[in-house]
């Protein structure tokens, strides 16, 4: 299942539940999975068409006066051409509009550069009051969509374009702040969120199967980040490597490493997006030219050690 149709799903239900929740798109509700709520709620559904800037002050404006705003659409639009309104208008204010960035990352794959944001979550990182989730499967997404709805304040969740396997346990529990271990290590520890998760998950299998003790970290919220689960791992390991579909400046590298320099114990080890633009390209070969493959994540753990 897709993350959208996971978080589709489940905001109709929210909907349900709450008549204070609005959707806003900005022309791809299909691809937003808001396709539900439009249907069953259409006088609570709101289309604005190609205008990202639009979408977003119409959400704050909602917002302001006691709605429950999720608005979304591509993840390179809504947090690149609307950063004016999302910095002045949502995060200045602080109100409860929820952003919804679909198809980020190599993960879009043939939409090439114009179309893949690898610089969404540097950019939102940087606006305070936002709060930034990374669900790794439809469970996830699902859940991240009822934690947006309970926390007060501006949520940019990330998704990607395509379908994904469900890898988590039916009991999982997705808590804001807070990482998961996902498989048990001494020797090294990996972090990932989203699409990266079950790729860190198969590295570190086998690496088991060589000797090697290797800790997987969930981290689906990166901000706020759960600092005291990478200290841990910084102390109890020593060496950190993060993988993310996202630019290796501003991502999810740079805010583990901040953390790791200031405590002055451990070592971290990127594998990410370098400084460039993507290219067109099923998302399988973007992946394995950009190191965000199981060999790479397997070499780059021996190297470490």
């Amino acid at each position: 299942m897709s993350l959208t149709e996971a978080y589709g799903k489940a905001l109709l239900e929210l909907a349900e539940e709450d008549d204070r929740i609005v959707a806003i798109d900005a022309d791809v509700g299909i691809r937003m999975g808001t396709k539900y709520l439009r249907e069953k709620f259409p006088n609570r559904y709101i289309q604005v068409g190609i205008a990202e800037q639009n979408a977003v002050g119409v959400a704050a404006g909602l917002a302001a006066s006691g709605k429950i705003c999720f608005t979304g659409t591509i993840a390179v639009f809504i947090t690149g051409k609307a950063w004016e309104q999302l910095r002045q208008s949502v995060a200045y204010p602080n109100l409860n509009v929820k952003i919804i960035g679909g198809y980020s990352g190599m993960a879009t794959g043939p939409d090439g550069a114009t179309h893949q944001a690898c610089e969404d979550i540097s950019i939102i990182r940087s606006l305070p009051n936002f709060k930034i989730l990374v669900p790794c499967d439809p469970l996830e997404a699902e859940q991240a969509t009822r934690i947006a709805y309970e926390t007060e304040g501006p949520v940019y969740i990330r998704m990607v374009r395509p379908a994904l396997h469900f890898i988590l346990p039916s009991d999982y529990k997705m808590e804001i702040g807070k990482a998961v271990m996902l498989h048990e290590g001494q020797d090294i520890t990996i972090i990932a969120y989203g699409m990266t998760v079950p790729i860190a998950l198969t590295a570190a299998s086998n690496l088991k199967s060589e000797g090697i003790s290797v800790r997987v970290l969930n981290m689906s919220t990166i901000k706020p980040i759960d600092k005291n689960s990478i200290l841990a791992a910084a102390q109890e390991t020593s060496r950190i490597i993060t993988v993310e579909d996202h630019s290796i400046i501003g991502g999810l590298g740079s805010a583990v490493s901040e953390i790791v320099a200031e405590s002055g114990k451990g070592k971290v080890t990127r594998i990410g997006i370098p400084d460039t633009f993507g290219e067109s390209c099923p998302y399988e070969g973007l992946y394995n030219k950009f190191g965000l493959n199981v060999e790479n994540i397997v070499k780059k753990v021996k190297e470490n050690l």
